[in-house]
């Protein structure tokens, strides 16, 4: 066998090799939207929350937190639910994206920036799935940043319950719609 077709066919190999590879990769990355917590509520209710209008924004010591709302909880707070007394519709969907917090290495004065995604807390409206509950159900997935992949945390779909109990008389809701 001569130099030429051993070299051509140590190309084809390494070539395959590294095709082969990528492909694995591909494989091995998460679709976080196949994930679900325990009861059911799933990551894929909240597909395009990316996108969605902010409510509010919030920060404690720990972290970042921008509040965003499906359209139909935005049409909800633009009427003036919770404040005029009615409760949110089904289909009402929040998200809360919560980063650490760094300081700002661009800006000429002091201020926090996201830094590090830390989780996503999502909440959905419906009244009759989670009677139990309020006719709110709850989902936290925590993110892990070393394996670019979500996991979900808690106790399933009631895992905000107590909290929110807080502010019953704004149907279970934290954040109101800020003015702009």
């Amino acid at each position: 066998m001569g130099k030429l077709p051993f070299l051509s066919i140590l190309s084809v190999a390494v070539v395959a090799v590294v095709l082969g590879a990528g492909v694995i990769s591909a494989q091995q990355k998460q679709d976080k939207y196949s994930l679900k917590v325990p009861d059911g509520l799933a990551f894929s209710d909240f597909r395009g929350y990316e996108g969605w209008e902010v409510v509010s924004v919030a920060r404690t010591d720990e972290v970042l937190k921008v509040i965003v709302a499906n359209p139909v909880m935005i049409e909800a707070y633009k009427s003036g639910i919770p404040e005029n007394g009615k409760p949110f519709p089904d289909g009402s969907k929040i998200a809360k994206i919560q980063w650490i917090p760094k300081k700002s290495t661009d800006a000429p004065f002091d201020v926090s920036v996201p830094g590090t995604l830390k989780d996503l807390f999502f909440i959905e409206k419906d009244s009759k799935r989670f009677a139990e509950i309020a006719g709110w159900g709850y989902a936290l997935f925590d993110y892990d940043a070393a394996a670019d992949a979500f996991k979900p945390n808690g106790s399933g779909v009631n895992c905000g319950t107590q909290c929110h109990t807080i502010v019953k008389a704004k149907d279970y809701i934290f954040h109101p719609y800020q003015k702009r």
